[in-house]
């Protein structure tokens, strides 16, 4: 016999009125960690709006996959719209499928490593521009390798100095207010605070550049000279069934969904990498061995990808560490989760974070072991790790964000050590993707100060 809601443990710590809002700006990371000692589904208080977090991979799966059909994307979406529009983080039902089945020839293999060779240039051209005893802000140089390689991508030609420039200032604002947004009543967004000034300002300073290059693409259309970026192939996808092409608004939507989407995810996450590599010797020699071996004298190429192995453990093992914090869906039919029937309407979420550190899943889940993804029983469970999400709703750029990654840390740890800075302690800041606080490194060539 299904149970109702009011069965659902409550996490500690909720406050009259305020909920478990003060718990969460108090220690945002260690309250998502502490949910599975509660329950497999825990009631969360946003303010006066009730969350349930399920905390359990198969409870996850059911919504993300084998109930799909009966959740949309609920609350963080509703309030991200006026950034992202309608593009595939934010569709739902039949038009999300149909705009999937149109994008998704963007990002076949063959397509893949095509802009593999601008990812190569880039990767290299940071190698190059380093130089031994430099201090390098790693995690901004991460995040501007990733945003210059997607506008690249994206836009193969109409794109200035200035207009790179004033994309590069928009990102990180809008992925630094994001999950402030998400969680916060809509009624604050009119507040004149000056938060909000900077974010409103960046959202519609971004959609305007990308407009206007979608107005240029189009009026160039006409001309003879083929092109391979994103906004081509996008211009010129159409609906198998319909002959049906996007217009230009949803062109803005999907192009800005890969930019805010993509390039802070990417960049973090190599941020992250360069971290652990530092704090773990044995895994940046492996790393660098392996590189050396499969590039020689060359930077990284597309055709190496099979050969870096262990990169790629590294890679997964990184994202398990320092994961999406929060991701929240709602019901739309009724769902019935551990014998707790669910009406339509309630909202869901789970931390992907938590999961990933859940002692439950992973042995010694703190302890970054590359080697735990090798094949076979001791390989983690089926469903417990979801760094691009699952389903039908799973991101569509995955593969584009791997091969980055993979060649950039292959070029980068063939020609270089990065060290910890002296005198600087890294802390985890919760933002929609985990990032560090700050990452100042050494640069420092192979066979120097301890390498």
């Amino acid at each position: 016999m299904a149970r109702h809601l009011r069965t659902v443990p409550v996490a500690p710590g909720r406050w009259a009125l305020l909920g478990h809002t003060p718990a969460l700006w108090r220690d945002t990371l260690g309250f998502f960690r502490s949910l599975p000692e509660t329950g497999r589904i825990v009631r969360v208080d946003l303010g006066g709006l009730p969350v349930y977090f399920l905390t359990c991979p198969d409870l996850v799966h059911r919504i993300l996959v084998t109930d799909a059909h009966q959740v949309d994307k609920g609350r963080i979406f509703q309030r991200i719209r006026p950034l992202l529009g309608n593009g595939l983080p934010n569709s739902e039902g039949e038009f999300h499928r149909r705009q999937r089945r149109l994008i998704q020839p963007v990002f076949h293999p063959a397509r893949i490593a095509s802009y593999a060779t601008v990812m190569e240039r880039h990767a290299r051209a940071l190698a190059d521009s380093w130089h031994a005893d430099q201090v390098v802000a790693v995690d901004q140089a991460m995040n501007e390798l990733a945003l210059t390689t997607a506008v690249r991508t994206m836009f193969s030609r109409g794109l200035t100095a200035t207009t790179v420039d004033e994309i590069k200032r928009c990102l990180p604002v809008l992925t630094g207010g994001i999950l402030v947004r998400a969680v916060t009543p809509s009624l604050l967004d009119a507040l004149p605070l000056s938060p909000n000034h900077r974010f409103d300002t960046a959202a519609k300073r971004l959609r305007a550049i990308i407009d206007a290059l979608v107005t240029q693409y189009r009026r160039d259309a006409g001309g003879t000279t083929r092109h391979d970026d994103l906004l081509s192939l996008l211009l010129s996808a159409r609906d198998a069934g319909t002959g049906e092409a996007m217009d230009d608004t949803q062109i803005r939507d999907e192009l800005t969904s890969f930019l805010f989407a993509g390039t802070a995810s990417t960049g973090i996450t190599l941020a992250w990498v360069c971290h652990e590599l530092a704090r773990h010797p044995e895994a940046e020699r492996r790393v660098r061995a392996e590189a050396a071996e499969v590039t020689r004298t060359r930077a990284a190429g597309y055709d190496d990808l099979p050969a870096l192995t262990y990169t790629d453990r590294v890679l997964q093992e990184t994202c398990r560490l320092h994961s999406v914090l929060l991701v929240m869906r709602r019901t739309t039919g009724p769902v019935t989760l551990d014998g707790v029937r669910l009406p339509p309407g309630v909202n869901l979420a789970f931390s992907p974070y938590s999961l990933h550190r859940d002692p439950r899943l992973f042995a010694r889940p703190g302890r970054f072991d590359p080697d735990r993804w090798l094949p076979g029983p001791g390989a983690p469970p089926r469903h417990a790790f979801i760094p691009f999400g699952a389903g039908g709703r799973k991101c569509i750029g995955d593969a584009f964000s791997w091969t980055e990654m993979s060649l950039t840390v292959a070029t980068i740890a063939a020609r270089w050590r990065l060290v910890p800075a002296p005198g600087h302690r890294v802390r985890e800041v919760a933002a929609a993707l985990v990032r560090p606080d700050a990452l100042p490194m050494v640069v420092t060539p192979w066979g120097g100060r301890g390498g």
